[in-house]
């Protein structure tokens, strides 16, 4: 098994029947941290207008997979 991060953005606005969601996977916390930071930096860049309307969030979650083909391997520093 190997650790790898989920980057899960969800997104709400009014009068929609869902929230929306999507998700990608990184190998590294530090690498999930600065896109989820610079989503959330390019979301508050957004007009005062479509943030009222807007609401969304982004986290980091880890989780234990199996290797996945095509992924770098991990390595300490």
């Amino acid at each position: 098994m190997v650790k790898i991060w989920l980057f899960l953005m969800l997104l709400s606005t009014p009068n929609q029947t869902t929230v929306k969601y999507s998700a990608l996977i990184y190998p590294t916390e530090e690498e999930c941290l600065a896109v989820r930071q610079g989503y959330m930096d390019e979301f508050e860049a957004r007009s005062p207008e479509v943030r009222a309307i807007t609401k969304s969030e982004a986290f980091c979650i880890p989780f234990e997979s199996f290797p996945i083909i095509g992924m770098p391997p991990v390595t300490g520093a």
